[in-house]
């Protein structure tokens, strides 16, 4: 467990050590705000038997009211049933997942309890406090959000920012720290043109920390601009390919 933020009366904590054997890793996030809680990408069937626990050592689960999906990949949504069963809380996934989920076995006496998030983003309020959820479609999956927390100035970047096989879960160096980014970012964006859009959005937001799904957090202002500055001129996914695929023989 490792605090991002915290102040009298808000805590942001991810947790970046609960998986094991070959599943990729992945952070969960928690997000405490005058006594509600919100679990954001909290992981498959594995990761609940032990993210679960550790969040009942924080919060009351009555008070568990917000669980956010970026989107659709098993390591964020496997688990959805579990997480709406044990909870009164309301699940936010974009509106093009949603019948999607469906298949890791959600029940039909929770469904009506996850809520779709328009194209244009939305927001949500946290014992008061609004929260965006901002559109970041093609980052890499076509119905694609992420959360800003305007009292941490956290921006839960979702795969976007994900790193692979560092040691670390705190960026430090951020010039090493690229190594473990780059083939992850050529391999999953589609193009440069959606990492243009997120940074002109992005740029617009007071941003401290950007905390992605996967591996190390940029955990201060300089280490998130130098972040966007990076991936504003990545060429990614389509901009590397030929004009066809090849054909097997």
């Amino acid at each position: 467990m490792i605090k991002l933020f915290e102040s009298a009366d808000h805590v942001n904590v991810m947790y970046n050590d609960l998986g094991s054997g070959a599943m990729v890793q992945a952070n969960q996030h928690l997000v405490v705000h005058k006594g509600e809680g919100l679990v954001l990408d909290p992981g498959g069937h594995k990761i609940y038997s032990k993210f679960f626990p550790e969040i009942a050592g924080i919060l009351s689960i009555n008070n568990l009211k917000h669980i956010f999906f970026s989107h659709q990949d098993p390591d964020i949504i496997a688990a959805a049933n579990g997480w709406l069963m044990v909870t009164d809380a309301t699940a936010y996934l974009s509106t093009i997942w949603t019948r999607f989920i469906t298949h890791f076995g959600v029940d039909e006496l929770v469904i009506d309890r996850i809520k779709p998030i328009p194209d244009e983003g939305m927001v949500i309020e946290v014992a008061g406090e609004r929260f965006p959820l901002i559109p970041a479609h093609f980052l890499h999956s076509s119905g694609n959000f992420q959360v800003y927390d305007p009292v941490a100035k956290i921006l839960y970047s979702g795969d976007l920012g994900a790193s692979l096989g560092q040691d670390y879960a705190i960026v430090e160096d951020f010039d090493n720290h690229i190594q473990y980014m780059e083939g992850f970012h050529k391999r999953y964006i589609p193009t440069s043109k959606v990492l243009k859009m997120w940074v002109n959005t992005v740029r617009k937001l007071d941003i401290e920390i950007i905390a992605p799904q996967h591996g190390a957090v940029f955990g201060n202002r300089e280490m998130s601009n130098k972040f966007i500055d990076w991936i504003s001129t990545m060429s990614c996914g389509l901009d590397l390919m030929d004009a066809e695929f090849p054909i097997p023989a």
